[in-house]
């Protein structure tokens, strides 16, 4: 069987595709997958690491208004769309599989038009562009977030899978987790990471909560992203804060040991990008959420108050995010603890562990195989 899957851009659109890929792999042994993005983008480093080949194609996102801008990009995707077509005549793929990103519109586009099976994966719960454009022309539209449905016109087309997340994710156990972090049994555990990119508004809130943390039964694990370490480290500094390892308070620039930390946390404050959502309801762990306030068609923000409106996660727009702001919730969440228990099993309910499972018995039924 082949299987074309194109998604670029963000870790968001290529990490799905990954894991989808691994999946087939475990359900068939005559299987040959390649992958479509562009040059520029993300998956340009990361699918090869992965070990998978990837064929690229010009194209880039549209611009919002009309100018000069827009007419080169209809162009530049409209050579895309020829070297799209050109891939697929050239592979023969028995189904084509888009996860997001702009990539995804030329080569699902040229596949559905050549009558090849197609499918596109939706991770959040206000769709992306590009696939509420490829909708009309796809077989079937898989749904990581029940609330997206209602943007697509041809409902019978859509499926809720979830996002698939890491195997690991879900197999860590909390005794073990404690002990690889460092953190001594019988503590509440704060989780807080925003990535690299847009967290150092979390980041300064974060660190004035360190006086008051410090003393308290909370331990506090922040991960700053590498970008904003050295000025979280300066700050803590100046607080006359030195063991970040083994004290109420860690400080990390980066941890690869993600499964630990969620199988730890009793409560997380991060940004709400699909991915992570995935993982923190799949691990049912109730949520602080900062979206980023310039993530594509804010769609950070649809995931957080998806969430909210379901008792899973408070929200904070970044532009009213203070200390104090995060100090009242925190405080208000851990004095009253049953808000957090039923915080904890809304957000238990809404994950979806068996997300790959579902994608590939989508596929599988598309295929009818």
């Amino acid at each position: 069987m082949k299987v074309l899957i194109s998604g670029g851009g963000t870790g968001g659109h290529i990490y799905p595709g990954l894991a989808i890929a691994r999946g087939l792999e475990e359900e068939f042994d005559d299987l040959e997958i390649i992958f479509v993005g562009t040059k520029q983008g993300l998956e340009a480093d990361i699918v090869p690491k992965a070990g998978y080949d990837l064929k690229t194609i010009s194209v880039q996102g549209l611009p919002r208004k009309l100018s000069l801008k827009l007419f080169k990009s209809i162009l530049k995707t409209g050579v895309g769309l020829i070297e799209a077509r050109k891939i697929v005549k050239n592979f023969k793929p028995d189904i084509v599989i888009g996860t997001g990103g702009y990539v995804c519109g030329p080569i699902v586009l040229a596949a559905a038009l050549s009558k090849v099976p197609t499918l596109i994966h939706e991770q959040n719960a206000y769709p992306g562009i590009t696939n509420k454009l490829l909708a009309r022309f796809v077989d079937r539209i898989a749904l990581s977030n029940i609330d997206a449905k209602r943007y697509f016109k041809a409902k019978e087309k859509t499926s809720l899978t979830g996002n698939p997340i890491r195997p690991e994710i879900l197999k860590k156990d909390r005794s073990e987790a404690l002990k690889e972090l460092g953190i001594a049994e019988g503590k509440q555990v704060i989780l807080v990471f925003g990535g690299s990119r847009g967290a150092r508004s979390i980041n300064q809130a974060v660190i004035g909560l360190y006086p008051k943390l410090r003393n308290s039964n909370l331990q506090l694990l922040h991960i700053t992203g590498k970008q904003d370490f050295d000025f979280v480290m300066d700050k803590a500094k100046e607080m006359g804060i030195k063991d970040i390892e083994r004290g109420n308070i860690m400080i990390k620039p980066y941890l690869y040991n993600m499964a630990a930390a969620l199988a730890v946390a009793n409560l997380v404050i991060s940004r709400a990008g699909a991915t992570g959502l995935a993982e923190i309801t799949a691990c049912g762990i109730p949520a602080v959420l900062i979206p980023y306030p310039y993530a594509s068609e804010n769609h950070q923000l649809y995931n957080a108050q998806s969430l909210e409106k379901k008792g899973a996660a408070k929200v904070i727009l970044d532009d009213e995010l203070t200390t104090e702001v995060l100090d009242k919730l925190i405080s208000d969440l851990f004095t009253y603890e049953k808000k957090l228990f039923k915080m904890a099993n809304a957000s238990k309910d809404l994950g979806q562990p068996q997300a790959i499972e579902k994608l590939i018995t989508l596929i599988k039924d598309l295929l009818g195989v």
